[in-house]
């Protein structure tokens, strides 16, 4: 049986109750959006897919914009009047300042080159805007068995986590530690603001076994291999 969200969520309460002030990473990716997000803000969300923060901030958002590679993604997105284009991150078609926040999640991983990304979220944030960031981090037990098994991605993703091949898409990791994403945003011109380490012992949790002895190898391992990595850059300004 694939380890459904629904299962890695029921173990993510349960370390949560074992580990006081813990939070799952798109909780604490949520709360700093939460944080920054002002009345008549413009928020483009980078590879949006099918609906996803967006949808979850709903009204909240007065312009939102949605921008993904796949266009499928971007017809079926969840918010049926989202304006959206179909595009890469590397080239966004927004003028230069015309945005107060980007949000980014689970795409630098598949950036091929993160730095031009960097530089065109740099190029469309206003002054005093704000990049928002949830990635998976590069050097985590599952992202370490990801790039050992990087040609079977496709094959393995549906299989032990019942996602749609479809929707497994290539995984570079050229963006994905603190060291690489802090240069890639200074040569960018956007200055480090937060920066958190999450870990999340779920991703093996096949069976409850499994589960607490990945708890263990959790608190063994230094930060710089979490699960997760979420943050914000600013544009300096206002």
């Amino acid at each position: 049986m694939p380890l459904s969200l629904e299962q890695q969520n029921a173990y993510r309460a349960r370390y949560a109750q074992r580990r006081p002030g813990w939070q799952p990473a798109t909780e604490v990716y949520q709360a700093l959006i939460h944080e920054r997000l002002r009345p008549g803000y413009r928020v483009l969300d980078l590879g949006c897919g099918r609906g996803g923060v967006l949808e979850q901030l709903g009204a909240r958002v007065s312009y939102p914009i949605g921008l993904d590679p796949d266009h499928t993604s971007l017809v079926e997105h969840r918010l049926s009047d989202l304006p959206r284009i179909t595009a890469t991150s590397d080239a966004i078609p927004l003028n230069a300042a015309s945005v107060d926040l980007v949000l980014s999640s689970w795409v630098f991983e598949h950036l091929p080159d993160p730095a031009r990304t960097f530089r065109e979220i740099a190029r469309c944030l206003k002054p005093g805007g704000a990049l928002i960031f949830l990635a998976p981090g590069a050097w985590s037990p599952a992202a370490l068995l990801n790039r050992t098994f990087g040609p079977l991605q496709r094959w393995l993703v549906p299989r032990l986590y019942g996602r749609a091949e479809e929707d497994a898409f290539p995984v570079v990791y050229r963006a994905n530690t603190r060291r690489d994403l802090d240069r890639l945003a200074r040569k960018a011109g956007l200055q480090p603001d937060v920066f958190c380490h999450v870990e999340d012992p779920t991703y093996f949790a096949f069976f409850p076994l499994l589960f607490r002895l990945n708890v263990v190898l959790a608190r063994a391992l230094p930060q710089q291999m979490a699960e997760h990595l979420v943050g914000v850059y600013l544009k300096p300004g206002l």
